[in-house]
């Protein structure tokens, strides 16, 4: 591999206020020097351009949005006509497809998140139809699709689900949360693995179009991985990716040989690799919008629902414990008051029960946290991942969740500047395709907390803003703290990976809403341009 050296720039090492270098030389993919007057087989002229470590994405699910980006994509459309127009324009050019899959839908868009069959059936009567809402723990169906899985009829008690019913009795059409997505699931056709490698594909050139060059896939099931480790060998990553295979309560004892031996064959593969697999991820909790995330106390809008946790408390623990015990790193979803809670007693039962060792768990979301448990994340290590794109007041905020919690609990939401004031490692991710994958996006949100129209002034709880530089962090260095990495990526320094960005501006010295706009120019990984801005 030739040698490089970047020269007449602006060039951030990743780290704080640390001055900025106006050269940088990599060899073999691998940062060589900064300031000095180096030999390379290629100079590189900035003219002044910004340079800085390439983002890294802490959540993630790149296999759903690649998938989503082979059906009818919904997820930008402002109306629900304009969505189910979408979906009858998509059946009508793929007449070939037994089933309609895409997403993702805008839940805001009916005040209740209430989808109805019958809209779908205006234009797709004679195939099943299946679109994910923005938050992937809900669908909308039209009548075919629930006959195929024969809800009309289905009178069960779900433990983690919910069927949404209209007045007489009869299902909407909507389903919410795992036992109620996977009635109609089940019986969708298995996707061919030439399918599965292009939305791989896709995905890495999507990210690295983003400056982002190494993704925590947060929600891997059986036969993904196994398109992973296909894409790789077939060479179609051209960024990193680790994998977090889901524990499910109903399974996870049969599934844990699975994870064993599919991180083997990972960790067999050629070096350098784009793959490792050492993560286990866990669902404490749904969503506040749809009224799932457990919660410390009733919900407003429901009086006594407090959720719905996944997991009982002690059968979280239990397999939290026996995946820490076979060397996983623990990564658990929790957005509730409880579900956060209950997260962090199966962590520390785990860390009481297993032998020492850098653990490193993650608890992602953290919408809703008690003041009891913020000084816990530091106490047991938890390093804290948060979606900043989340931390304004957006439709989903007004017109779901809100009303489902009240003002008080409302006004505690995502407490990133508390829990970086106490010392808690912090991340940041995306969870794309439920939100856009572009960090330069969800950076500014969290400086400034508010919509892109710039409301509220001043930021919603703007307590809780961070810096730009801090948010920079959270994207680069956060995240390979996260990914045990922090001294090989996330920072420009003689000896890490030569993975970098380069963008017109520094994102720390204009208007955060204007660094939202700005468009990355060129992404490195390891010393190869993998994107270039036309």
């Amino acid at each position: 591999m030739s040698s490089i050296r970047f020269f007449n720039g602006r060039i951030w090492d990743g780290q704080g206020d640390s001055p900025l270098a106006s050269s940088l030389t990599i060899n073999d993919g691998q940062v060589v020097s900064l300031n000095e007057e180096t030999k390379a087989d290629l100079e590189i002229d900035l003219a002044g351009k910004f340079v800085m470590p390439s983002f890294a994405d802490g959540h993630a699910h790149p296999l759903f949005g690649g998938r989503e980006a082979q059906g009818p994509t919904v997820s930008n459309l402002t109306s629900i006509e304009a969505t189910v127009e979408a979906v009858g324009r998509y059946a009508k050019d793929h007449p070939e497809e037994k089933w309609i899959v895409g997403g993702a839908y805008n839940a805001t868009l009916e005040p209740n998140g209430m989808f109805d069959a019958k809209w779908l059936d205006a234009v797709v009567p004679d195939r099943p139809v299946l679109l994910h809402a923005m938050d992937h723990h809900t669908i909308w169906v039209n009548t075919k699709a629930l006959q195929i899985a024969g809800i009309a009829e289905f009178t069960e008690d779900l433990k983690v689900g919910t069927i949404d019913r209209r007045e007489d009795g009869s299902p909407s059409g909507t389903l919410r949360e795992w036992d109620a997505v996977a009635l109609v699931t089940k019986f969708l056709p298995d996707r061919g693995m030439d399918q599965e490698v292009s939305a791989l594909e896709y995905a890495s050139a999507r990210y690295a179009s983003s400056g982002v060059t190494w993704v925590q896939d947060a929600w891997v099931d059986r036969g993904m991985c196994e398109a992973y480790v296909e894409a790789e060998r077939a060479g179609k990553l051209s960024i990193g990716f680790n994998l977090g295979f889901r524990v499910d309560p109903s399974t996870w004892q049969v599934d844990l040989p699975y994870f064993q031996s599919q991180r083997a064959i990972v960790e067999a593969l050629p070096s350098p690799s784009n793959l490792t697999a050492y993560t286990a991820k866990f669902f404490a909790d749904g969503v506040i919008e749809s009224g799932t995330a457990a919660m410390l106390e009733e919900y407003c809008d429901h009086p006594g629902s407090y959720g719905m946790p996944v997991w009982e408390p002690a059968a979280l623990a239990e397999a939290v414990i026996a995946l820490d015990a076979a060397g996983f790193q623990i990564f658990i979803h929790a957005i509730g008051d409880a579900g956060i809670r209950n997260s962090l007693d199966a962590i520390e039962k785990a860390i009481t029960r297993n032998p020492p060792r850098d653990r490193r768990p993650v608890i992602t979301h953290i919408q809703l946290l008690d003041s009891q448990d913020l000084p816990r994340f530091k106490k047991l290590g938890v390093i804290a991942n948060f979606e900043p794109l989340w931390t304004c007041l957006d439709p989903m905020q007004v017109v779901l969740s809100v009303p489902r919690i009240g003002t008080e609990r409302t006004a505690r939401q995502y407490q990133m500047r508390s829990l970086i004031d106490d010392g808690v490692a912090f991340s940041f991710g995306s969870d794309w395709p439920v939100t856009s994958e572009v960090p330069l996006e969800g950076l500014a949100v969290a400086v400034h907390r508010q919509t892109p129209d710039r409301q509220p002034p001043g930021g919603w709880i703007p307590e809780e803003r961070i810096s730009m530089e801090e948010a920079l962090m959270a994207y680069t260095s956060g995240v390979a703290y996260q990914s045990f990495s922090e001294d090989s990526r996330g920072r420009l320094l003689p000896g890490f990976d030569a993975d970098l960005i380069v963008l017109d501006e520094d994102p720390r010295e204009i208007d955060p809403h204007v660094a939202a706009g700005l468009k990355v120019r060129e992404t490195y990984r390891r010393g190869t341009r993998i994107f270039a801005h036309e």
